[in-house]
């Protein structure tokens, strides 16, 4: 399902690829629902592509959101986005307790949770393994 799902570097939200052509990509928003271009140019990043630095290796996307939904019991997150940089910190201490201090920043942080409520907000709950994903499709 993340795989789906893109960030396009200076668009605020996330967006759903819709289709695929030669030099671009539909999109839609998944806050407004309205659909556009993502021109070869744009910086687009699926969600399945991400990770997360650790102190031991990295932790794909999937499942930090996998764990905030288990911390929340599939609620929205418990705390604001735009709180202050140490609560921040605290809160994906205890989603991720071994996340890297040094590489890990506080606007990463900000957009992780922010991510998440917005799938949550739209119904993307499955944050299931690409094996499985790919299980599914064939």
């Amino acid at each position: 399902m993340l795989k789906k799902i893109l960030s396009v570097s200076g668009k605020p939200g996330l967006f759903k690829l819709i289709s695929q052509g030669k030099n671009m990509m539909i999109i839609e928003s998944l806050v407004d629902k309205k659909r556009g271009p993502a021109l070869a140019h744009d910086r687009v990043v699926s969600l399945g592509d991400i990770s997360i630095y650790t102190d031991s290796d990295e932790l794909p996307l999937r499942a930090v959101f996998a764990n905030i939904k288990e911390k929340e019991a599939g609620n929205k997150a418990s705390i604001d986005p735009k709180a202050d940089g140490n609560a921040l910190r605290s809160y994906f201490g205890e989603v991720v307790p071994d996340f890297d201090k040094d590489r890990v920043h506080t606007s990463d942080i900000k957009k992780i949770i922010s991510w998440y409520n917005l799938l949550i907000e739209n119904e993307l709950t499955d944050f299931a393994a690409a094996e499985e994903e790919k299980a599914a499709e064939a």
